[in-house]
């Protein structure tokens, strides 16, 4: 138990330190994108940025809409690092400090948790923008979490287990991306979707709905939820190496990976404009759907086969 507590805490260490130099690179990217300089003032070429802006957010006052059912406005951002810390019990560890047999079931019960937070978000805060921007983000949620159920079940198939570790063994000697592109085509997708990243950010559309669900948040309180929200984007990053690119923990290249599929989530949001709210549920329910268990069919008869063979 004691190495338990010892090693979840210094992995929340690393996610925080992690979180803060995601946040400054996404702002360097975006700088060089647009053709401008990114923060570069405090301390070295800007490396200090993070902790600066940390600082004035949590010193800053605490502002809270009169009209708002407080405690549920209060709860809910701190409801939703919660939840980004728990999906970070999922992280595999070889040595097994602990370890989930059924990660991927746990893994969709809390992103499918997600939404009830920024539903609190929106309804608590008593303003009709925040509203606005929960609903989309339920609706968003219906549509794309089927057919992202159904992307891990097609490799569930494969290492005949629900834990990550397994993924490790099973793609020693073939990645899972050479006989999946259009598969990890969609999860890339989706992730963007699940993070509410662009150019699926309809729950916080800056042009028409202010800043969405967390339009009422200030100081510690949009803190929280920007930190909860960073941590997630990272944590998708180290599923799709995990699930697609050969999961080799002990490697360096491993998290070299991880850096690319972030840089990519970056890179997305500076070129590609928002869509369409209509076009993503199009997308989930037209595209993603029918690959996913064209693909799950497929997998299953193939191995079928091979069950009868052997």
């Amino acid at each position: 138990m004691v190495i338990f507590l010892i090693m979840y805490l210094i992995t929340i260490i690393c996610i925080l330190v992690a979180v803060a130099f995601v946040t400054l690179l996404e702002r360097k990217i975006l700088g060089y994108i647009q053709i401008r300089k990114g923060p570069n003032k405090v301390g070295f070429i800007g490396l200090l940025q993070p902790f600066s802006d940390g600082l004035k957010l949590f010193f800053k006052e605490q502002t809270y809409p009169y009209m708002s059912n407080f405690f549920i406005y209060y709860m809910s951002p701190i409801f939703m690092l919660i939840l980004s810390f728990s999906l970070w019990l999922l992280l595999p560890y070889v040595v097994n400090v602990y370890s989930f047999n059924f990660g991927i079931l746990f893994f969709l019960c809390c992103t499918g948790m997600g939404v009830y937070g920024i539903m609190l978000f929106g309804w608590s805060s008593n303003s009709k923008y925040a509203l606005l921007g929960s609903l989309r983000a339920m609706a968003q949620t219906i549509s794309y979490e089927v057919s992202m159920s159904m992307l891990m079940l097609c490799f569930v198939i494969f290492i005949f287990s629900y834990n990550f570790v397994d993924f490790m063994i099973y793609q020693s000697g073939v990645w899972f991306i050479f006989f999946s592109f259009p598969l990890f085509v969609c999860w890339l997708s989706s992730c963007l979707a699940e993070t509410n990243r662009a150019p699926f950010d309809f729950a916080e559309g800056e042009s028409e709905l202010v800043s969405g669900f967390n339009v009422e948040y200030s100081s510690g309180g949009f803190a929280f939820i920007f930190i909860s929200e960073y941590m997630n984007i990272i944590f998708m990053s180290l599923l799709s190496v995990i699930i697609f690119f050969g999961c080799d923990l002990n490697s360096l290249f491993f998290y070299f990976k991880v850096t690319l599929i972030i840089f990519w989530f970056i890179w997305v949001r500076g070129t590609l404009p928002r869509f369409r709210y209509d076009k993503l549920m199009y997308l989930s329910w037209k595209v993603f759907l029918p690959v996913s268990l064209n693909y799950f069919m497929f997998f299953s008869l193939i191995l079928s086969f091979m069950m009868m063979n052997l």
